[in-house]
């Protein structure tokens, strides 16, 4: 078999040679890829006076032990962010859809691409493809960067020759999702603001402005005054955060802590646990209908996009439950997969659950009957979808009033608890002939 030397980079960029036993210069570059490595040049041993000089005294690397030079990586992020596996995906739609062939295009976008992971993962696409993979089993590689959806999807446009629709619908799929998330973060920002400004003018309150308030009390009226409950109990809370960084108050503090998170792990990792916390999370008073209505409209999209790809009916529906980020969402779904298998309508399952309003069943109902469901689930993600934005839209409009409030009472009841003692002290001074007020 023939020999050639290679000169490649690392991860970190150090320079590094040797030789391998390869059929052609492909086969070293994949292998040089698979491992880590960016080569630069392969030539066969001795070929070219100065890479045969240097070829006696480079060392021989085995592909198998290759990995073993690039040494450990600590937090190596192995993952990509929505936004650019996004832009990823619009990018190659494009490209194909113009006529490009998928070689040229991942090679393209790879020369263009920013993000290391999402490089290297186009990169090792190419090496696959270009070794007689199919696109799909090269994605499915890289199962952090494509989910089991866009795999499908990709496998179901390969087989039916449509691949550069079905990126599309999966660009549009992504933009969409992305879309209702980041409505959600703007609208959640201004509450989250304003909290965390009244903890820190709170904390400020109770651990600056209160203890002074203490000493005065106690100047003023004595040790064994007595104060009343509401000015006690703020006076403890200032107490505690004063010295809740020191023993014992910080073993007590470290220990629910623990405790919290102990129980919250505990009944996380249980299925009743999940269930039961996902219910919770359905019911809560005004987010709970943002959360149902959002996994309504994930659903209806997920499924109806994969079925209209040409996915099949059972496989789309496991696919879904995967994607479904609620259990009890995902239960529905598998009694639904269990229904479709034995020939049953799925509209049963779906009713069952109580997650699902009348108004979608009705609609599923209606598809189904019809034979256009992909079509169906797609308007029900486009209405749902409308709703999730008017609701946080709502939310945001009543969360403003609610936080200022709430930002009133902290700190008017701070202001209260001080302003009692006082009183007393101002009846003290005018019983003892002091200045009238």
């Amino acid at each position: 078999m023939p020999r050639f030397e290679y000169i490649a980079l690392d991860a970190r960029g150090a320079e590094s040679r040797g030789i391998i036993e390869a059929t052609d210069q492909n086969e070293v570059v994949s292998q040089l890829r698979g491992s880590g490595y960016f080569p630069t040049s392969v030539e066969v041993e001795g070929m070219g006076s100065k890479q045969g000089k240097k070829a006696k005294t480079v060392k021989t690397i085995a592909p198998s032990t290759m990995g073993e030079k690039k040494g450990i990586v600590l937090f190596q992020r192995t993952k990509v962010k929505s936004k650019t596996l996004m832009i990823f995906t619009r990018q190659l739609a494009t490209l194909i859809d113009a006529g490009l062939p998928l070689l040229k295009g991942l090679a393209v976008l790879a020369k263009q691409e920013r993000d290391p992971v999402l490089k290297n993962a186009i990169n090792s696409m190419a090496d696959s493809v270009q070794g007689g993979s199919t696109f799909s089993e090269s994605m499915g590689q890289h199962p952090k960067i494509f989910n089991r959806l866009y795999v499908s999807m990709v496998k179901a446009g390969e087989i039916g020759g449509v691949l550069e629709l079905v990126l599309t619908r999966l660009a549009e799929f992504q933009e969409k999702a992305q879309k209702i998330k980041n409505k959600v973060k703007s609208a959640m920002t201004y509450p989250v603001v304003v909290l965390v400004i009244a903890m820190i003018i709170t904390f400020f309150l109770l651990t600056f402005i209160v203890p002074k308030f203490a000493t005065i009390f106690t100047d003023m009226l004595g040790d064994g005054a007595k104060l009343p409950g509401l000015t006690l109990w703020v006076m403890g809370v200032s107490n505690f955060l004063q010295h809740m960084w020191f023993p014992p108050h910080l073993w007590i503090t470290l220990a629910g802590v623990i405790l919290i998170w102990a129980g919250w792990w505990a009944l996380n990792n249980t299925e009743a646990g999940k269930s039961g916390f996902d219910r919770f999370k359905l019911k809560m008073p005004i987010f709970g209908d943002i959360l149902r209505k959002g996994a309504i409209s994930r659903f209806s999209r997920t499924l109806g996009t994969l079925v209209t790809s040409g996915v099949p009916i059972l496989q789309a529906l496991n696919i879904t439950k995967e994607t479904a980020g609620n259990v009890v969402l995902a239960d529905a779904i598998a009694g639904v997969h269990d229904a479709v298998k034995e020939g049953e309508s799925i509209v049963a399952p779906l009713e069952a659950c109580g997650v699902f309003p009348p108004m979608v069943i009705s609609m599923v109902d209606v598809g189904e009957e019809t034979g256009q469901l992909p079509e169906m689930l797609l308007k029900i993600a486009e209405v749902y979808d409308d709703e999730v934005d008017n609701a946080v839209e709502s939310l945001t409009s009543l969360l403003e009033p609610v936080m200022i409030v709430v930002l009133a009472v902290i700190v008017g009841t701070i202001v209260i608890a001080l302003f009692l003692p006082l009183i007393e002290i101002i009846k003290r001074m005018n019983d003892k002939g002091g200045p009238q007020i």
